[in-house]
């Protein structure tokens, strides 16, 4: 998948939460996407804890390698909703960030 692949998925998806839940205004949006995005995480620490082995027995009977790709794409995705409603231009953001990550291995301090 392409980035801008990703985008046109974001773009619908926001587009069919927004029919879903029509009566949500945009405050209302972007906060639940940003609890949403709490969730994800959640989901994604206790899939990390399980191919740790750090979880309790019952949790680990039921894990699944595949489960922690899944929970990433689950966190990226939420991420991207959750910046379509900030207005955040993720490539423009991306690129200035790995520029400003780059920057501190050309001036080690």
């Amino acid at each position: 998948m392409t980035f801008d692949e990703l985008l046109d998925f974001i773009a619908r998806e926001d587009a069919r939460l927004r029919k879903r839940f029509p009566k949500q205004d945009e405050a209302r949006r972007t906060l639940s996407r940003a609890v949403k995005l709490s969730e994800e995480v959640g989901e994604l620490s206790n899939e990390v804890l399980l191919s740790l082995s750090d979880q309790r027995s019952e949790k680990l009977a039921n894990f699944d390698s595949k489960n922690v790709g899944k929970e990433v794409a689950d966190v990226l995705i939420t991420t991207m909703m959750l910046a379509r409603s900030l207005g955040v231009d993720v490539p423009q953001a991306l690129a200035g960030k790995i520029e400003i990550i780059d920057q501190r291995y050309q001036n080690p301090t």
